[in-house]
């Protein structure tokens, strides 16, 4: 069993980067575009130290945004509103960084914490009323993301807006600029390649991966957790409360989607702006989740080869390549991978109903078990 396990570990991510390769190479053969060509500018990519910050700087939110979407998966809730959650928690914690009257550095844990609350509050409610009421995390969630990029605006022009700019001609609608105690300074002592600099956020993102992986793996708050989530009913007869689980567990991922946006506040420009604030973030999260398999380490892989991917668009545009390359890539990639998992889960399934099979005496040559038979079977070896 042990050596099977090996070999289904191994063939899922094999599968997919050979069915993603062989389907990228196929898009770019029937649209007329050099196979080759776009391979040169990638290498061209991973030489330059330049590319590698620009890839490291982006990936951060990406990684923060895919944790923030697996803790919801471990539970089996798809929290699908992490792009309202961080977009409404940014807006009030650059309010709240520049109006705080805190001394020194404890202004960016205030803008830390006040970002952190604001997604856990908007995130427990569709918590709450998936535990409380049966609605489907997925309406809620969705519903929420309407009414978060509604208020979002909403709260910047009108409660938010920096008062210096109000009636000027060159009228930029921002919330005023945070002091330098609420600022992430860049990493400029690690060596750096012309202009791109090291985003210090780069270390909150390593601090969300080593709490996420010490609170899911290392803690029985994770074990019950996990355990709701692969078999709610064993895990409820053990004395776990589902209800409260279900919403501790949406309020922990609202809170780490909080921190998402934050790149672009407490660094440069240092103020909430709907020019310079990134959007989609956590739509992208959902798909890095699926990358990383929940994983701590798989998620930073699939946040780096996202980012990897976003910052080939203008090496393509240079070398009169389709931008869109890149996109369609993402998308092969994703698909790929949720393709192969679910095929390598479901031949682990039947060698294990034939494995159990074979220890109480049945014939191999039998008709394997049904997909419940085999579930409550791998839920009690």
């Amino acid at each position: 069993m042990k050596g099977n396990r090996l070999v289904l570990t191994l063939a899922a991510p094999v599968m997919a980067i050979v069915f993603a390769m062989v389907a990228s190479t196929l898009v770019l053969v029937l649209s007329d575009n050099s196979v080759t060509d776009v391979l040169e500018v990638m290498w061209n990519q991973v030489t330059s130290m330049r590319e590698i910050v620009q890839t490291l700087n982006r990936a951060a939110p990406y990684y923060v945004s895919g944790v923030a979407v697996a803790i919801g998966f471990k539970m089996n809730l798809f929290n699908i509103g992490v792009e309202g959650q961080y977009r409404l928690a940014g807006v009030v914690a650059a309010a709240a960084g520049a109006a705080l009257p805190l001394p020194g550095p404890t202004r960016l844990l205030g803008v830390l914490a006040t970002a952190m609350l604001v997604g856990a509050a908007w995130a427990g409610i569709a918590g709450v009323l998936r535990a409380y009421r049966g609605v489907s995390e997925v309406i809620s969630t969705i519903m929420l993301n309407a009414i978060a990029l509604g208020l979002t605006p909403f709260l910047l022009t009108r409660y938010f807006v920096e008062e210096k700019e109000a009636g000027t001609v060159d009228y930029a609608v921002r919330t005023d600029v945070i002091p330098k105690g609420g600022r992430l300074p860049m990493l400029d002592f690690l060596p750096t390649a012309g202009s791109a600099r090291l985003n210090t956020f780069i270390v909150i993102a390593a601090l969300v991966g080593v709490a996420y992986w010490a609170l899911i793996w290392r803690s029985r708050f994770g074990y019950d957790l996990r355990a709701s989530g692969e078999n709610p009913n064993a895990a409820r007869a053990s004395g776990v409360n589902a209800k409260q689980m279900t919403v501790v567990a949406m309020v922990i991922s609202g809170a780490i989607a909080g921190l998402v946006g934050l790149s672009t506040i407490v660094s440069s420009p240092y103020s909430y702006t709907e020019e310079s604030f990134l959007s989609g973030l956590g739509f992208t999260g959902i798909a890095i989740a699926l990358l990383g398999r929940n994983n701590p380490v798989g998620i930073a892989f699939g946040a780096f080869l996202w980012s990897f991917i976003d910052i080939a668009r203008t090496p393509l545009s240079g070398a009169q390549l389709p931008r869109e390359i890149a996109t369609i890539v993402q998308g092969i990639i994703v698909l790929s991978v949720v393709i192969a998992y679910e095929v390598v889960r479901r031949l682990g399934q039947r060698w294990e109903a034939a494995a159990i099979a074979r220890e109480i005496g049945d014939s191999p040559e039998e008709p394997p078990p049904s997909a419940a038979t085999a579930t409550a079977a791998g839920a009690h070896p």
